[in-house]
């Protein structure tokens, strides 16, 4: 894993950003300038530790900068006859483009963003994979080309800081963070997963994958267990591809679980991390934890959390995301992935995607109700339920992601000058429910939430999490599968019955929890009125917020009512003061 940088302008001090990304790359750092095109890389040593698999790397005509890895890169050396020098899988993606230009993309399996430089063509070819596990930024002005993979590097290379993008900050409030090609910064962008961008006489962006219309025909149960198990099995010893040792994230839920689970079965002897907090314990999954690592007789770590760890590390998560982010387990996230790094680990497995793809959410069984009840005229009120009930009436989709916190009722409120938006029109399709709220939450909440949270947290300490559950023939396999059969009698009902063959029934059909923390109950131990003193000092400056609905929102997060919210605002405040005031 890695971060990379570039220029399509030569630019003396370019090496400042390369260094703003150190902590992506601590094994190696290097720069290569081409007719005043400049390419940095910085190097997490996992797979060929040689030298020669350093980077910018250089081949006949050919200039790469890659952040990732390619998992069947052996494979497509053997299918493809690529004839390679080095042992690693960035040579491969070379001899691919060589071989099939910009096609290559749809064989590779991986977790990738990369930039590939043409010297005959004088073109930039980039790429990031299919669900937006690796990040890419850029920004194209004036003829001015500047991509990275995090937005601080390209901000390095200009003259000053962009302008606040509004409609990111609008996006943010309903998803915890900008989707679609935005960022907060005007003219910064993000290439979305699963598109490619090329660069020669003038700027062009293509979606070459996407899962929208993707048909059912799986409908046999014992069939459907047997391939989603070796599709699994097969995802997970891909995802071992390293030169490294990789450990296991383990929260004592059935996901987290089954993967530990099965990298055991598959190796032997594992090492596991998982977190908890050491009050408010009824967040802390621990003694579950405890129970999957001695049932798989894992090393097992425990990370345990406390007030002062978690708010000094909300400054160091604003660093590393570089802009507002809503997900409040971007914070424990960071502070496991810090432990992990400290203990000499640089992989570590998570099981991110298991609830979207096999219905894992209480919510999403909440949402096929309404989808299936006859909708009601009622009095306008602030909950969800009612703005679900809503657009039942104004058909509408109803679900509209796991991340979403603002409704568009609830800005209207906050906002001054408030602008009605149907922020998902683009990802729309003819799905059924059940493949809806799956396929709306892969475009936003996994490419746009779950995606920087685990990148941005793990990699601020140099730390490469990969996630077996979004193995793209895995999502793909899922998609096929007909609804109910996907339901079941029970949330995630095809997974614990392939979990149960590696996992105590208790942890396989225990209550879900998720990944929770006592963010809200910590803010306001520590801070209390200063949280709302800080989002109307910046409101001061902006003019944007209906203060009284601030303050009304202040008061009900400290009954555990709008919590989300007032986190985001607060967030959203500290990263204004920060960056422009």
């Amino acid at each position: 894993m890695c971060g990379i940088v570039g220029t399509n302008f030569f630019l003396k001090y370019f090496n400042k950003a390369v260094n703003k990304l150190f902590s992506r790359g601590p094994d190696n750092q290097d720069i290569l300038i081409y007719k005043n095109n400049c390419f940095g890389h910085t190097r997490l040593s996992i797979i060929d530790l040689d030298a020669e698999a350093n980077q910018p790397m250089e081949f006949d005509e050919i200039i790469i900068v890659f952040n990732g890895e390619i998992y069947n890169y052996k494979e497509l050396i053997k299918e493809h006859n690529l004839k390679v020098v080095t042992k690693s899988d960035t040579e491969v993606l070379i001899r691919l483009y060589q071989k099939y230009d910009v096609d290559f993309l749809k064989l590779i399996n991986g977790m990738f963003s990369f930039c590939i430089y043409d010297k005959k063509k004088r073109r930039f070819f980039c790429a990031r994979d299919r669900f937006g596990k690796k990040p890419f930024y850029y920004y194209y002005k004036n003829g001015k080309f500047i991509f990275g993979s995090e937005i601080k590097a390209i901000l390095s290379c200009l003259d000053k800081t962009p302008s606040m993008n509004n409609e990111a900050f609008y996006e943010y409030l309903s998803f915890m963070t900008p989707i679609h090609q935005n960022t907060f910064y005007k003219d910064i962008k993000k290439l979305q997963a699963g598109h490619y961008l090329i660069l020669d006489n003038n700027l062009k962006i293509k979606k070459y994958y996407d899962i929208d219309k993707i048909e059912t025909k799986y409908f046999d149960k014992n069939k459907s267990l047997s391939d989603i198990e070796d599709l699994l099995i097969s995802s997970l010893k891909y995802r071992l591809v390293s030169d490294v040792k990789v450990a296991s994230l383990l929260s004592g839920g059935v996901d987290s679980s089954f993967i530990s689970a099965l990298y055991a079965k598959i190796v032997g002897k594992i090492d596991t991390f998982s977190i908890g907090y050491d009050e408010y314990l009824h967040y802390s999954e621990l003694d579950y934890a405890k129970i999957v690592a001695k049932h798989i007789n894992s090393n097992h770590n425990e990370i345990v959390i406390s007030k002062k760890d978690f708010l000094e590390t909300i400054d160091k998560i604003l660093e590393a995301t570089d802009e507002p982010f809503g997900d409040s387990a971007t914070i424990p996230t960071y502070i496991l992935s810090q432990a992990i790094h400290k203990n000499g680990i640089k992989v570590a497995l998570s099981g991110e995607g298991a609830d979207e793809n096999f219905l894992g959410y209480d919510n999403y069984f909440k949402m096929f109700s309404y989808y299936n009840s006859t909708p009601k005229e009622s009095e306008f009120n602030l909950t969800k339920d009612w703005e679900y009930n809503n657009r039942r009436l104004n058909n509408l989709p109803i679900y509209q992601t796991s991340g979403e916190t603002f409704t568009e009722k609830q800005k209207k409120l906050l906002l001054k000058n408030y602008s009605e938006k149907f922020l998902i029109k683009e990802f729309l399709t003819n799905y059924t429910p059940v493949k809806w709220v799956s396929y709306i939450d892969f475009k936003i909440w996994i490419a746009e939430v779950l995606m920087t949270k685990i990148d941005r947290a793990s990699m601020a300490n140099s730390l490469e999490i990969r996630a077996p559950f979004l193995d793209f023939r895995l999502v793909e396999y899922m998609f096929q599968i007909d609804d109910e059969l996907k339901k079941g009698d029970t949330n995630k009902s095809l997974l614990k019955q392939i979990a149960i063959k590696y996992l105590p029934q208790k942890i396989v059909y225990r209550q879900k929890k998720g990944f929770s923390s006592p963010f809200i109950e910590w803010l306001y131990d520590e801070y209390d009125k200063e949280i709302l003193d800080t989002i109307l000092i910046v409101n001061k400056e902006i003019n944007i917020f209906n203060e009284e609905f601030v303050k009304f929102l202040f008061n009900e997060a400290k009954e555990k009512r709008f919590k989300q919210h007032i986190w985001q605002l607060f967030l959203f405040a500290k990263w204004f003061n920060k960056v422009y005031l």
